[in-house]
């Protein structure tokens, strides 16, 4: 599959606005301290009350993001919610060299843009935000400043972005969803749960070791932090090469414990 080109759209003056300001207002009241604070705050939804699951699943499968996914692929194909690694996103302006730190450095999201036979795609759908971070969605050659009730959409794999702006104080928080679809021919069987498995593995202990690094104090966050950081560098170059470099970490972590153990 080609790549996927970045799309803008909006919920505004819709029949899911008013579900925007219900998060909104639920998010405001469950996170008030969070919202004072930084860094930045990942959950993942799948974590949060049912009832509040139920109304992202109404922004998650409207039919405003589904057919504007649907009109840049083939009619038969198959989109497939990933609705495990789906997260709330509070934004705090947070260039700290940590494992958040590529909000703002240009990159990839995922590193498994040389499976060709198939696509996600993620939604950026802002619960609230005013305009003083533009996000740039190199590949496609678009550029928004995302407004409240706004949506964007990428390719994970495959969309070079990053943000530009800077945080202002007193401003609306910049609050989004951030929503995973796989899209895949329908016959794929086998082979799609397959890239689901490793979608989520390589997902998942990232975002460990992003949300172990972000604000780094230790000296082990601060490793874990360059390694992030390293890894998303390597990951412009070619997506092989982040996980080179983690299999490299993880054999210098094992060889330093045995040599450790031998001393004693």
């Amino acid at each position: 599959m080609s790549r996927f080109q970045a799309t803008l759209g909006t919920f505004a003056e819709g029949p899911l606005q008013s579900t925007i300001d219900g998060l909104t207002h639920w998010v405001e009241d469950a996170y008030r301290r969070e919202l004072t604070e930084r860094p930045s705050l990942h959950v993942y939804i799948r974590k949060l009350p049912v009832d509040v699951i139920a109304r992202i699943d109404d922004l998650r499968g409207s039919g405003v993001i589904l057919e504007a996914i649907r009109r840049q692929f083939p009619a038969s194909s198959v989109i497939t919610p990933l609705s495990h690694t789906d997260e709330l996103y509070i934004s705090h302006y947070n260039k700290d060299r940590g494992g958040d730190q590529g909000l703002f450095d240009k990159h990839y999201d995922g590193n498994l843009g040389f499976l060709r036979f198939v696509s996600v795609v993620r939604a950026l759908i802002y619960l609230q935000s005013d305009t003083s971070y533009t996000v740039v969605f190199g590949d496609s050659n678009v550029r928004r400043a995302f407004g409240t009730y706004e949506f964007g959409l990428l390719d994970f794999h495959r969309e070079l972005h990053w943000v530009e702006g800077s945080y202002t104080p007193g401003g609306p928080q910049r609050i989004l969803l951030k929503c995973n679809y796989l899209i895949a021919p329908a016959n794929a069987g086998w082979a799609v749960r397959l890239v689901i498995a490793a979608n989520t593995g390589v997902f998942y202990v990232v975002k460990a070791a992003m949300e172990y690094s972000k604000s780094p104090r230790t000296l082990p966050q601060r490793a874990v932090g360059f390694v992030c950081n390293a890894a998303r560098s390597l990951n412009n170059l070619h997506p092989l090469l982040p996980l080179l470099l983690t299999l490299m970490f993880c054999v210098a972590g094992v060889w330093g414990v045995v040599a450790l153990l031998s001393r004693v």
